[in-house]
C-alpha cells in the first residue's frame, strides 16, 4: 500500500472515497474525477501495479488496496486498510464488475453465482464495511456503479442482467434505509461504454464473422438503440454530480447513461 500527497480542489476538499475496480475504464475515470474534485482517493484493485498506474495520473492524494472483492474477508480488510491510511470513507463507489454472456440454458449455476457475488455480495460487504463510520457522522455517499440491463432484459445475459437488478433494488431499499440518517445511496446505469469489456465483444465479432471493428461497433450500438458509444468520463461525471449533490438531494435514483442524443426513448438493451 502506497501513500502520495498532493494539492486539492475545493469541491470535495476533506473527503474520501474509495473506488472498487479503478484499475481501468469506468473506475479509473471516476478516480480521476473525484481527485480532481478534491478527494482523497483510495483505489481498490485486484492487481497493485495498476492500481499505482492510476493512482499516478491523480490530481491529489491516493492510497491503493489491493482485494478482491468478492471475498468478504479480504474486502473489508481492504476498506480499513483505505481508512488507516486517508481517514474515515466518505465516498464509496462500488465501480467493481464483470460481464459474461450465454444464452439461458446454457447459463449454468456457476455463472449465476459469479455475477451475483461481483455485482450484488461485493457491494454489501463494501457497504456494510463503510456505513457504521457515515452513520455515525450522519454523512456519506454510496454510488453503485450498474447498467441499463439492471433496469430491462436483454437476451444472452440472464445472470448479469439477474445481477444487476439486484444491485438496483439493493441501492433502493439501502437508500430508505439509511437516507433518512444522512448517507445518500444511488446507482448510475450506463449503456454500453468505452471499456475493454466493449473492446473485447467487438473483438469477438471480428474474429467470427470477419467484419471491420467499426462495423461491429456499430452493429452492437445500433441493436442496443445507442446513438453512439457512452464515454468513461460521462459516467464519472455522473458520480462526481451524486457524490456533490446538497443535503436533501434525491436517494435510490438509477441515473441512465446511454448514449443517446434526443429525449423520449426507452433506456438502450444491455451494456
Amino acid at each position: 500500500m502506497t501513500l502520495h500527497m498532493s494539492d486539492s480542489l475545493p469541491a470535495l476538499a476533506g473527503r474520501h472515497a474509495l473506488v472498487t475496480g479503478a484499475n481501468r475504464g469506468i473506475g479509473a475515470a471516476i478516480a480521476r474525477a473525484l481527485s480532481a474534485a478534491g478527494a482523497r482517493v483510495s483505489l481498490l484493485v485486484r492487481d497493485a501495479a495498476r492500481g499505482e498506474a492510476v493512482g499516478s495520473s491523480l490530481s491529489g492524494p491516493y492510497t491503493v488496496v489491493v482485494a478482491d472483492v468478492t471475498d468478504r474477508d479480504a474486502l473489508i480488510s481492504a476498506c480499513a486498510a483505505a481508512a488507516d491510511a486517508l481517514g474515515p470513507i466518505d465516498i464509496l463507489v462500488n465501480n467493481a464488475g464483470t460481464a459474461e454472456s450465454a444464452p439461458f440454458l446454457k447459463s449454468d449455476t456457476a455463472l449465476f453465482e459469479q455475477m451475483i457475488a461481483m455485482h450484488l455480495m461485493a457491494p454489501v460487504y463494501a457497504s456494510q464495511a463503510v456505513l457504521p463510520s457515515m452513520l455515525a457522522r450522519g454523512a456519506g455517499h454510496i454510488v453503485n456503479v450498474a447498467s441499463v440491463a439492471g433496469l430491462m432484459g436483454a437476451p444472452y445475459i440472464t445472470a448479469y442482467t439477474s445481477a444487476k437488478h439486484a444491485m438496483i433494488g439493493l441501492t433502493r431499499a439501502l437508500a430508505a434505509e439509511v437516507g433518512p440518517r444522512g448517507v445518500s445511496v444511488n446507482a448510475v446505469c450506463p449503456a454500453y461504454t468505452d471499456t475493454d469489456l466493449v473492446t473485447g465483444a467487438v473483438e469477438r465479432i471480428v474474429q467470427r464473422t470477419g467484419r471491420s471493428a467499426h462495423d461491429a461497433l456499430h452493429s452492437i450500438l445500433s441493436d442496443a438503440g445507442q446513438a453512439r458509444i457512452v464515454t468513461s468520463e460521462e459516467v464519472a461525471d455522473a458520480v462526481l454530480a451524486l457524490c456533490t449533490a446538497p443535503a436533501g438531494a434525491p436517494v435510490g435514483q438509477a441515473i441512465v447513461i446511454d448514449g443517446r442524443v434526443t429525449d423520449g426513448h426507452a433506456p438502450a438493451r444491455g451494456a
